[in-house]
């Protein structure tokens, strides 16, 4: 970072300083509690030397605060993927069921959003199609931010909901549906070649956010990639050229999740085992009628605060999902 050039490359500099300032981060936490840990020690000693029972209490309250600490940062080992530490892709699909499964889409994508807030994580929509009356058809939004992927990725799979529909005039109860995509952002020089012969790439007027010459210039793009016939969209820039780098992204990134299920297959064939399909196997339930309670179906994990985990909370649903894969 001192050297004079460093800057020259500004997309890669802005890398390399978040990683500084990450890594600076953990060592001055690590400091942090070795200090206090030794302070704690010198004010037992003292407390015996003195033999002032009275200060037990105090030293007790210290301990207990100094484990839950050290109980947080333990957590972090949990992340051992190799992409876990970077940024994350996330698209929500709307299943089978009209404006209900679409406001749930929409509700999930809140649920993240706030999650990604309080992680403070910075995010980004980068493809929508919105439902007629409610929520989402399918929604695409890059997440930024320090383990973003080794939080979410316990979010991708089938997330079904039942209540009362808010939609409905007889206010029957309905089950609905909606599949969550969590993919890594791969860096360009890793991992998924990308010949440019295999692509075809199509613009068109934006119909998403931007200002008000997004809709006038053709600054959407759609690229697919013809050997394998997958398609992304990106239209919330203004700038043509940066629709085309984030599409790049996302393309990257679901080649990249495509090749290693073929390779997961290839050996399950060898192994002679099958394992059903992701879609209408769901991961998590969210009952809201006739009773409360989110349960995920991985784990065993459940809770009734139905209200806290629509809103973001989903921090123990992630320990025990990313336990899980310890076992």
């Amino acid at each position: 970072m001192n050297s004079a050039d460093f800057w020259k490359n500004t997309e890669e500099a802005k890398k390399v300083s978040a990683e500084h300032g990450s890594l600076s981060h953990k060592v001055k936490t690590f400091e942090d509690l070795e200090d206090e840990a030794e302070a704690l020690y010198d004010f037992e000693k003292e407390a015996v030397m003195l033999a002032d029972e009275s200060l037990n209490e105090e030293i007790e309250k210290k301990i207990v605060e100094l484990q839950a600490r050290i109980g947080k940062l333990e957590f972090f080992l949990l992340f051992s993927g190799k992409y876990d530490k970077g940024n994350a892709i996330i698209s929500i699909h709307a299943g089978a069921g009209g404006t209900e499964a679409q406001d749930w889409a929409g509700m999930l994508l809140r649920m993240i959003l706030r999650f990604c807030e309080n992680k403070e994580f910075k995010t980004k929509i980068l493809d929508e199609h919105k439902g007629s009356e409610a929520g989402y058809k399918s929604v695409t939004l890059s997440v930024e931010g320090s383990y973003a992927y080794g939080y979410l990725k316990s979010e991708s799979g089938v997330h079904r909901l039942v209540r009362i529909s808010p939609f409905d005039a007889e206010k029957m109860r309905h089950t609905s549906f909606a599949m969550v995509e969590v993919l890594p952002e791969i860096p360009e020089t890793e991992e998924v070649e990308i010949d440019p012969k295999d692509l075809r790439i199509d613009t068109f007027l934006s119909g998403g956010h931007g200002g008000q010459s997004v809709q006038t210039t053709y600054s959407a793009v759609r690229i697919v990639h013809i050997p394998t016939n997958t398609t992304v969209t990106c239209q919330n820039e203004r700038s043509q050229l940066k629709n085309k780098e984030t599409a790049m992204k996302v393309l990257r990134a679901k080649l990249f999740k495509k090749y290693e299920e073929e390779r997961k297959k290839e050996v399950e064939d060898i192994r002679g085992e099958r394992v059903s399909a992701e879609w209408g196997r769901q991961i998590r339930s969210y009952v809201l009628h006739p009773y409360k309670m989110v349960k995920d179906h991985r784990t065993d994990y459940e809770t009734q605060d139905t209200d806290a985990v629509l809103d973001g909370d989903l921090d123990k649903f992630i320990e025990e999902y990313l336990k899980s894969l310890k076992k």
